[in-house]
């Protein structure tokens, strides 16, 4: 959704935008259907540092068939690809949207592991989107460990999302920010793993073109063009 205050302030600009974007949305052969789609955007959008669009399209999303669960879950994995320090004004943002919306807060938990099983319930979740190999790279360092227990065993095992749903915001926080090409192309790899094929994950940058920018969109194709060449 385009603020409508730029056809007050920049009616040439915002004509063109808004044009360009229904094109993108229409684009025969990249289209993504909901809840997906919202899904994406919102992830680049905080991968990019997006607030303001962020906040102007969060409402169509919600209204669209995104849940204020899947919403949450979008933002609370944000942390792990983005920081703290980025994502956390995104979670005030999406409370506040949320909260003008009448949903009560806090929602529902989803959490699904303990402290105590989280590192071997995140080792499996890394197993089954990389592959077995996976399951013991913890032992590796101590920040393999964290990756294993924090990032898989405390957000990827949550509820609210399905495994390829968060193994494509992955690919989306990556993708937006930029600079982490190599890991942007595992990901990539991770989804085709998952059933995110390669004609999947173009859509998905495309849908997202205009929020990132052509160079990010086309470092991101790059990088699935690297990985489907994977075996």
């Amino acid at each position: 959704m385009l603020d409508p205050a730029l056809f007050v302030t920049d009616p040439e600009f915002a004509g063109r935008l808004a044009h360009f974007l229904k094109e993108v949305e229409t684009e025969e052969g990249q289209t993504l259907e909901e809840p997906a789609r919202s899904l994406a955007i919102l992830a680049a959008l905080m991968g990019c540092q997006g607030l303001e669009e962020f906040r102007a399209v969060l409402p169509e999303a919600l209204g669209g068939g995104l849940t204020p669960v899947m919403a949450k879950e979008a933002v609370y994995q944000a942390v792990d690809y983005l920081g703290l320090g980025r994502a956390r004004p995104f979670l005030t943002a999406l409370n506040e949207v949320l909260a003008a919306r009448g949903t009560a807060l806090p929602l529902k938990g989803q959490a699904t592991t303990t402290l105590d099983d989280r590192l071997e319930k995140g080792a499996k979740t890394q197993a089954a989107i990389f592959g077995p190999h996976m399951e013991n790279a913890w032992k590796q360092g101590h920040i393999n460990r964290f990756l294993a227990a924090n990032c898989f065993g405390d957000y990827y095992t949550r509820k609210g999302l399905s495994l390829k749903e968060r193994e494509m915001i992955t690919f989306c926080f990556l993708a937006a920010q930029g600079g982490c090409e190599p890991q942007l192309t595992a990901h990539a790899k991770g989804n085709m793993n998952l059933g995110n094929d390669r004609v999947f994950l173009i859509r998905v940058v495309t849908q997202c073109l205009p929020y990132i920018g052509y160079p990010r969109a086309l470092n991101a194709i790059a990088c699935i063009e690297a990985a489907a060449k994977q075996p």
